[in-house]
């Protein structure tokens, strides 16, 4: 508080305070400040407008769980939660689309809890974005407990859904306007998670591909690996009115209960126990199925680990005639855990894979592990709960580019941003929230927006606008939209050496109109530039830039940077001259952009 204050004064602060804005360096970590005596924490929202009106997509499905819901422990079925789940989802698309809509695919949905008879299930769904004629549907479900009044979370969700017209004919749906903060947020985020799921198929490949291959089975219990082929499971479902939609195609819930079925009892062949289901990979609905299908649901083990095993299951629909080919539905891939009486998982057997296609499937699994923990790991945790410099490697590459982007969205995003100085065309805010710090830096330049994205996501050329960076070396070319570069800044005066980050640069065009050019910043290890003792190592959690076409020659460059409160006593000390120094410098970053914007060479680098 002490530093808005300081700031909102016009007081002075030093370069060194400037590095920290620019290249987001976390110094000291002293603990934040502790609330001064008779000082009040203000009511969240208290000056805030009133709430908006609740958002048209949202459908809220409360469900009580009853003996027939539950399986052989008392608990809910997780084929029925699936039902529910989809259920209020398509509603919910329904809602905006104004017409039919299918499940086209459903994200990794981890489940955090068990539910029992007598409970009640809050399901929440609404629409978070819509694209051409798919859109994103966020869900989260929580259960009651009538009795005690508890609340907790089970899982969170997010479902595409396609909006069909006559037919089955596509349909072009409405743009979808965000009103709350959160709303914003989810509405930013839905563009990355759809490339996400876009490349998800090549994160796997390429995870094969550099893969090393896998040792010798071996056994954990003194006992021999159990064949695969003992846990193989298939049936069949005739899919009858009551499993059908309005549409009178199969429901994509009743499908996913079908296949968590068949995957249990594969699961079950396994261990000789009950398992219990604890996370569904990323899926996606080949095609529909209607009344009077035929459905073959088949599951085998793929792979156990020490304390979970995948259970693959896949779902083909033919009709009354058996000459004709079967027709692909559904493949998703399942984690079960065998829990003991004390709620802990017990130690599986190992799985000895069949040759060839089994083979492949047991190499496949490790793959998806890793990838399913990188991205439980990096995209599903709390932004504070994240590293700040997280080990890159091949398998999470995806995963941290997505986060990078997001935590940048979230940022932008966010409400209550204070006016903290204006110079002339240079105009600084500030945010304080929970543990972070951050500054919002914009200007309105005479450069096309396109151009601003490609000089400023250039990380070799920020030295030429920003004095407080030496230079900045391209360590590794990811892809087209992210790279790793290694950077060295100015030395810091209270260092007697100068700083070096090594920063994974994402870059981002527009998902549709209205959407900003985005540049985002963020920290990782790599084992090739350790830290070294010329050197001290920095490390920026959240910054970047956003840009915004006012017109056609017209943009608007905002930066951003987010840092931890131990950076507070650092920046409290040093005083002297942040609003001042950060106006000179994006003074000079237009002038960088305004003499580059017509530069045909540097255009054809890029």
């Amino acid at each position: 508080r002490c530093l808005l204050k300081m700031v909102k004064g016009n007081v002075i602060v030093p370069e060194d305070i400037l590095s920290f804005c620019c290249n987001g360096l976390q110094g000291s970590t002293s603990p934040p400040r502790a609330r001064e005596a008779g000082e009040r924490e203000e009511a969240p929202g208290a000056m805030a407008s009133p709430s908006p009106a609740r958002n048209p997509t949202e459908v809220q499905m409360s469900q009580l769980v009853l003996p027939c819901h539950t399986n052989h422990r008392g608990e809910l079925s997780t084929g029925q939660l699936l039902k529910w789940i989809d259920t209020a989802a398509c509603l919910s698309a329904e809602r905006h689309a104004g017409c039919p809509c299918v499940t086209a695919s459903m994200d990794d949905i981890y489940f955090e809890h068990t539910i029992s008879v007598g409970q009640v299930v809050n399901i929440k769904a609404k629409v978070n974005r819509a694209f051409n004629s798919s859109m994103e549907v966020g869900i989260q479900v929580s259960y009651e407990d009538l009795c005690s009044g508890k609340h907790c979370s089970i899982c969170k969700a997010y479902a595409t859904f396609v909006a069909q017209g006559p037919l089955g004919s596509k349909v072009r749906l409405k743009p979808l306007t965000p009103q709350t903060e959160e709303e914003k947020i989810e509405y930013s985020i839905a563009a990355e998670r759809r490339r996400m799921r876009l490349v998800h198929k090549d994160t796997l490949k390429d995870l094969l591909t550099h893969s090393p291959q896998e040792p010798e089975l071996e056994t954990r219990d003194g006992s021999g690996a159990v064949p695969a082929e003992r846990t193989r499971v298939e049936s069949v479902e005739l899919v009858l009115p009551p499993h059908a939609n309005h549409q009178g195609n199969t429901f994509g819930g009743q499908i996913m209960a079908w296949m968590e079925n068949v995957a249990t009892i594969a699961a079950s062949r396994l261990c000789h126990a009950h398992p219990t289901l604890r996370a569904i990979e990323m899926f996606h609905f080949r095609g529909p199925s209607q009344v009077g299908d035929r459905l073959v649901l088949k599951a085998i083990v793929n792979n156990s680990f020490k304390n979970s095993m995948e259970v693959g299951v896949s779902a083909e629909a033919y009709g009354q005639e058996m000459s004709v080919s079967r027709r692909h539905i559904n493949s998703a891939f399942m984690t079960f855990v065998v829990l003991d009486q004390e709620g802990h998982p017990r130690t599986l057997p190992m799985v000895a894979p069949e040759p060839g296609d089994g083979e492949r499937r047991y190499r496949e699994a490790s793959a998806r592990k890793k990838i399913r923990l990188d991205r439980k790991y990096v995209v599903s945790c709390k932004q504070t709960e994240v590293p700040l410099s997280v080990p890159w490697d091949q398998s999470n590459k995806v995963y941290l580019s997505y986060n990078n982007v997001s935590a940048l969205k979230m940022l932008v995003a966010k409400a209550n941003w204070a006016l903290a100085r204006e110079k002339e065309k240079v105009r600084m805010y500030t945010l304080e929230e929970d543990k972070f710090l951050s500054f919002r830096i914009e200007m309105s330049v005479c450069i096309t927006a396109s151009r601003a994205f490609s000089l400023l996501s250039n990380l070799r050329r920020r030295h030429e606008w920003d004095s407080h960076y030496v230079s900045a070396e391209l360590v590794q070319k990811v892809d087209d939209d992210d790279m790793i570069y290694h950077v060295v800044s100015q030395k810091l005066r209270h260092e007697n050496k100068p700083q070096d980050f090594v920063i994974l640069a994402s870059r981002r065009k527009p998902c549709s109109k209205g959407d900003p050019y985005v540049v985002a910043f963020r920290s990782v290890t790599l084992p090739t530039h350790p830290a070294r003792a010329e050197f001290t190592r920095g490390e920026t959690l959240c910054s970047g830039f956003c840009i915004w076409p006012e017109s056609e020659e017209m943009s608007k460059v905002a930066y951003y940077n987010q840092a931890m409160p131990g950076y507070l006593n650092y920046v409290t000390t040093n005083v002297a001259g942040l609003s001042s120094d950060i106006c000179s410098t994006f003074e000079a970053c237009e002038k960088f952009l305004l003499k580059n914007k017509d530069d045909l060479i540097s255009r054809l680098q890029d």
